[in-house]
């Protein structure tokens, strides 16, 4: 007689990644032989730069392959916190935890303030597991519908409004945002912060891919009047220096907060890997030139995938930031997904899993050749 699991009501809460889920159906058509072009996972096509990783390397012929301290490495806080002040935070190294991954860092902030039944804001279209942690860890979501304004917060300020009260415990903002690509204004930001002190929540702001945008330019929420003390600060080494798989992110937030939320980082991940947190202070204060150039290859592609959906008649919302593009699809979004990579062979992200249901999210953090054929084949086969 076999044992049968008893698996825990907050696991049934939630599904498996969206995103992960296609890259594994592209995962396995390539298995069978055929040439997919995966457009669907958030990953930099470069290599992470050379002197990060000879930092790594570096650190581990040094012998840094034990345990740290909790919350990080000295050198790397205090890299972390004079990076934030640059950006006019007021941070000192005290106030961050270094974790393994930027979404490390965003799990535990959201269970060290979220009880059962607390309300949590999310704004439309939202990455994907910003639902998931919440409803880990109990929360209820208060959605917010930013597609019927180009994706921008600044004109749905009177939806968000009505949508946050005194019951309101969080708001996840996440400008350059995945899945498209918005930056918010500063007026937007200012109206966040009017909103938040009037009915005292709190806010985490997501700036994983505040380095990657295009002509515009990134503010941080924490720096406005305010917002100092209500303001979690989530950001990491992923994106902006092509270092997904090191696994290196951090939070900023008043003292308080990150001693309560290290008691959770400390019997969990432990700390972040050693060398990887030395090859994290390389990255922090010495990779400007390399960041740069992804960014300009980035607008390039972005600019040339504009033109070519244009050219089709396809009219896009244009990403000022960040390396994803919204399409607008059939209304059976997860159906045009699904032709699109078993007939064109193009592997795409449904909207309705960011609740963007309509639009199919694509990365273009692929070669320009290989976003080309992307469009041609899905134009080729139909799809567009």
């Amino acid at each position: 007689m076999s044992y049968e699991f008893d698996f825990s009501d907050r696991v049934g809460r939630v599904e498996p990644s969206a995103t992960l889920a296609i890259s594994n159906l592209a995962g396995k058509l390539e298995a069978d032989g055929v040439d997919v072009v995966d457009l669907s996972v958030g990953e930099p096509d470069f290599p992470t730069p050379e002197n990060v990783v000879q930092a790594g390397q570096d650190a581990m012929a040094a012998g840094h392959t034990g345990y740290t301290s909790s919350n990080g490495i000295t050198e790397l806080r205090e890299a972390i916190a004079e990076k934030l002040r640059g950006d006019g935070i007021d941070a000192e190294a005290g106030e961050i935890i270094v974790t393994p991954g930027g979404k490390q860092a965003l799990y535990e902030t959201i269970q060290t303030v979220v009880d059962d039944g607390d309300e949590v804001v999310l704004l439309d279209p939202a990455w994907v597991s910003y639902e998931a942690m919440v409803k880990l860890a109990g929360g209820d979501l208060s959605r917010v519908d930013l597609s019927p304004h180009e994706f921008q917060l600044e004109p749905a300020l009177d939806e968000l409004a009505d949508a946050v009260s005194d019951d309101t415990e969080l708001l996840v903002v996440n400008s350059p945002s995945n899945p498209t690509g918005a930056v918010y204004s500063d007026a937007a930001l200012e109206g966040v912060r009017d909103l938040a002190v009037d009915h005292d929540f709190a806010v985490i702001s997501d700036e994983i891919y505040e380095q990657i945008t295009y002509g515009v330019e990134h503010t941080s929420l924490a720096t406005l009047e305010g917002m100092e003390d209500r303001t979690i600060t989530i950001n990491g080494f992923s994106k902006a220096y092509s270092m997904t798989g090191w696994r290196l992110g951090y939070l900023h937030a008043p003292e308080e907060l990150v001693s309560e939320a290290g008691k959770l980082h400390s019997h969990s991940v432990s700390c972040a890997v050693n060398f990887v947190q030395h090859a994290g202070v390389e990255a922090i204060t010495n990779t400007e030139t390399a960041v740069d150039q992804m960014v300009q290859a980035f607008e390039e592609r972005r600019d040339m995938l504009v033109e070519m959906f244009d050219e089709r008649g396809v009219d896009v919302s244009v990403p000022d930031g960040a390396f994803y593009m919204m399409i607008p699809v059939a209304d059976d979004d997860q159906q045009w997904c699904e032709d699109a990579i078993q007939e064109a062979h193009v592997a795409t992200v449904p909207g309705s899993a960011f609740g963007a249901p309509g639009y199919a999210r694509i990365s273009y953090a692929a070669s320009k050749e290989r976003l080309q054929e992307a469009v041609e084949r899905l134009d080729d086969g139909g799809i567009l």
